[in-house]
């Protein structure tokens, strides 16, 4: 990437994370765009975001629009919505993507990507939990892709503003394994913005374990109704969640992730996250789709391809998908 600062910035999602990266970003003085649409563009355009987080208040007025072709070609595209949105969106980013632009997906469970960049027996293979007759890869180059592992969380009470209460982390790295001068720049703007950022060459250790985070938390909350701690710490359910994480470490094993935990310090962590709600349970209760093939499913195909079985998970995630249908 050869452009001038400034980055021309657009976030995708004007939901908890894209509203936590974008007023970060223009609190540090870089011009941001934001794709929204309906009460939330309507709420970005009259109010801004506010945003109280472990560093304070911050009250930053954006530029929103609901037209790709009214906000243009971007440098860095931050694409910021829930799994199931992706479909029906990517092909309308077109717009906004250049021949060098960069393109994050900040997406929670296995990406559509995952085998993008790889070798070996999986080189070129599909998720097809996530993409579907390659729906997906079809919308968008991969070359574009930058992977992306978040660790924000963080609510959203009303549109455009965001509570969130623990430390922000985003970890990029090149499918293919490369330390590249984009991979750089993209680190570099988002730690601009007070957000820890680190580049990898492994992204997919990190995203192993967010997706270990996931799987053990968000479908047994939709049924359980239960907090980050409540999962974590009460004994029964602290046994349905040790089974899920042993079948999700053993998959992760199995594709050559590095984690760096052990099972006791992983539910120690949960259960210090205090009584937050999971992103899944928040979808649930307010009637939305959730991203159980993403975050659960994905993950047994996963399983599948290596001869593996997730009886524990592939059970928690009916009950979610029950649970789900009864709300929508």
């Amino acid at each position: 990437m050869t452009q001038p600062n400034p980055l021309r910035v657009c976030i995708a999602g004007a939901g908890a994370i894209g509203c936590t990266l974008a007023a970060r970003l223009v609190a540090s003085g870089q011009p941001v765009s934001l794709l929204a649409r309906g009460k939330t563009l309507a709420a970005l355009r009259s109010d801004g975001i506010r945003l109280n987080d472990l560093d304070g208040e911050h009250h930053v007025a954006v530029t929103a629009s609901d037209s790709c072709q009214q906000l243009g070609e971007q440098d860095v595209l931050f694409i910021c919505t829930k799994a199931p949105a992706l479909a029906g969106l990517l092909p309308e980013l077109a717009p906004l993507i250049g021949a060098d632009t960069v393109v994050v997906p900040v997406v929670n469970g296995v990406p559509w990507w995952y085998f993008h960049g790889t070798s070996g027996r999986f080189a070129g293979r599909r998720v097809e939990a996530v993409d579907p007759q390659g729906a997906l890869s079809d919308s968008l180059d991969l070359r574009h892709v930058l992977g992306c592992v978040v660790f924000i969380t963080a609510q959203t009470p009303a549109p455009g503003v965001v509570q969130s209460s623990n430390p922000h982390l985003m970890i990029f790295g090149e499918p293919n394994g490369q330390m590249s001068e984009r991979l750089e720049r993209v680190r570099a703007l988002v730690a601009s913005a007070g957000i820890e950022a680190r580049a990898t060459e492994r992204i997919r250790d990190p995203l192993w374990t967010k997706i270990i985070a996931n799987l053990t938390s968000n479908p047994l909350s939709v049924v359980t109704g239960a907090t980050l701690a409540q999962l974590y710490s009460q004994p029964g359910l602290q046994a349905v969640v040790r089974k899920v994480l042993e079948e999700t470490l053993l998959t992760a094993a199995a594709y050559g992730a590095r984690i760096d935990f052990d099972p006791q310090t992983f539910m120690e962590l949960g259960a210090g996250m205090g009584e937050v709600r999971t992103s899944m349970l928040q979808d649930h209760e307010q009637g939305r789709p959730l991203e159980l093939a993403a975050i659960g499913d994905a993950v047994v195909e996963l399983a599948g391809y290596q001869g593996l079985h997730m009886p524990t998970t592939l059970d928690i995630l009916s009950l979610a998908r029950f649970r789900g249908a009864l709300a929508s």
